[in-house]
């Protein structure tokens, strides 16, 4: 894969990652959903979908890892069972799935969420833990179809009605937990090929400046302006994916 790339192409692919990681830092999520329906008309989705776990996966560590006192372990443990559930599921799913099909129920997926960000409506606070197994085995679902489960958990992070502060550590502890088991099946069914490694290796250097750019200049920015950039950004690249 990385040898047929054009160098116009493998520049076109570090803007978009560069650009999904300094999302990543200042938000704290959203680099798949960034990323991923803009670099498949580079790739095919079903290189872009893995390439992104694994960078996620090690954002989420470093992330994690400088925050870790403010994780809040029992909203971790809510999730993570019903996640691992809908990770297993997919995995069924995107062995019988055409990638055309995939791609356009990726577009429709964007779509909805950035027009649901665009709304401004957020979850009433106090919500049920119980709501932890349908995000649970949502963002299982979608993470591994498409890459980007994140707005479920989001969602439900949301209502429960966690602090700032941890939210972006209790975010990151979900992504290094649940994304390990994405990557046994991930490297199981065959996807982390030599030109994947030789990928990889491009991508994560620009991962990590770019994501530790985003944290350090997250403040600057008001929340509501942020949002309605990046969800313009998440119905412009759907509309696009279903026009492909």
């Amino acid at each position: 894969m990385f040898e047929m790339l054009t160098p116009i192409q493998l520049l076109a692919g570090a803007a978009i990652i560069a650009i999904a990681y300094l999302v990543r830092g200042i938000a704290g999520f959203g680099s798949g959903l960034i990323a991923i329906p803009l670099l498949v008309f580079i790739m095919p989705i079903s290189t872009v979908v893995p390439l992104i776990l694994v960078l996620d996966y090690l954002a989420s560590i470093g992330m994690g890892m400088s925050s870790w006192r403010e994780i809040c372990w029992k909203e971790v443990l809510s999730l993570l069972p019903f996640s691992f559930i809908g990770t297993i599921v997919a995995f069924f799913f995107l062995q019988q799935i055409d990638t055309d099909i995939l791609t356009k129920a990726l577009g429709v997926f964007i779509i909805v969420f950035g027009l649901y960000s665009l709304s401004g409506h957020t979850p009433q606070v106090g919500a049920a833990r119980a709501w932890g197994i349908w995000a649970g085995l949502s963002g299982g679902v979608v993470h591994v179809l498409f890459g980007t489960g994140g707005p479920f958990y989001v969602t439900y992070f949301k209502a429960r009605g966690i602090d700032k502060a941890a939210f972006r550590a209790t975010l990151a502890a979900v992504f290094m937990i649940d994304g390990a088991g994405r990557l046994i099946g991930f490297g199981a069914t065959g996807h982390f090929s030599l030109g994947f490694l030789y990928l990889l290796a491009v991508a994560v250097p620009l991962m990590a400046v770019f994501l530790y750019a985003g944290g350090h200049i997250h403040t600057r920015l008001t929340q509501a302006a942020f949002q309605r950039a990046i969800s313009t950004l998440l119905v412009g690249s759907g509309a696009i994916l279903l026009m492909r």
